[in-house]
């Protein structure tokens, strides 16, 4: 039988806090990324509004921050980091990171999401004497609706990974705990139910996923 010094209270302010970094990251993420996306397939050679100094300085640089695996990024920007919250160290100081990092995943997400419309689409639109805001607005988005809610989708999972690695600085959540008592103790129970809560957590945002995307398909 398992025995561990963790209490469910610990468990349950892992889970919360896990839950408080993926939220508030990937809301501002989400604010920066989408954004982010929609420029580089508008300004894309062929886009509807076509500009190869936007794109060639976007594409370039979110391949740059991207190229980067979350753990070199979260020690690379600790003054950063500092700055803005006045401190390196806990769950506030994790959030910048995670929104560098998933920011321009989701900004290349929504690119490719984008990009699966339909190209007659658009021009159907343009033939009708549409301004490029009511393309992007009326004509792509609805239609590529259902693809970005997938595109969350994996970027949410893809922030859930990022904060198990955000324990290595003290950044809270499922992971710290998992690496404070269930790696550096040698506490197993702590270890497997990390594990267990983790993949329950990704399951469950996958399905509901999956489930809003497919009612936004059938509408």
């Amino acid at each position: 039988m398992f025995s561990t010094s963790v209490t469910m209270d610990q468990f349950m302010t892992a889970f919360n806090q896990t839950v408080y970094m993926v939220s508030v990251s990937l809301l501002f993420g989400a604010l920066i990324g989408v954004p982010l996306g929609i420029l580089l397939v508008i300004t894309r050679p062929g886009g509807v509004l076509e500009n190869k100094w936007i794109y060639g300085l976007l594409n370039p640089l979110i391949n740059i921050v991207r190229s980067l695996p979350f753990i070199i990024l979260m020690v690379a920007i600790i003054p950063f980091t500092r700055l803005i919250v006045q401190t390196s160290i806990g769950t506030s100081a994790a959030i910048v990171p995670l929104i560098i990092y998933i920011a321009p995943y989701i900004g290349r997400l929504v690119e490719n999401s984008l990009l699966e419309v339909n190209p007659g689409i658009i021009e159907a639109a343009e033939a009708m004497g549409a301004t490029p805001f009511q393309i992007i607005r009326y004509f792509i988005l609805p239609e590529a609706f259902g693809s970005l809610i997938l595109s969350i989708t994996t970027a949410t999972i893809g922030l859930i990974g990022a904060t198990a690695m955000a324990g290595t600085i003290g950044g809270g959540g499922v992971g710290d705990l998992a690496i404070v008592f269930g790696y550096q103790r040698f506490d197993t129970f702590v270890m497997i139910a990390t594990v267990i809560l983790l993949v329950v957590l990704v399951q469950g945002v996958q399905s509901l996923g999956n489930i809003l995307a497919r009612k936004a398909r059938r509408n």
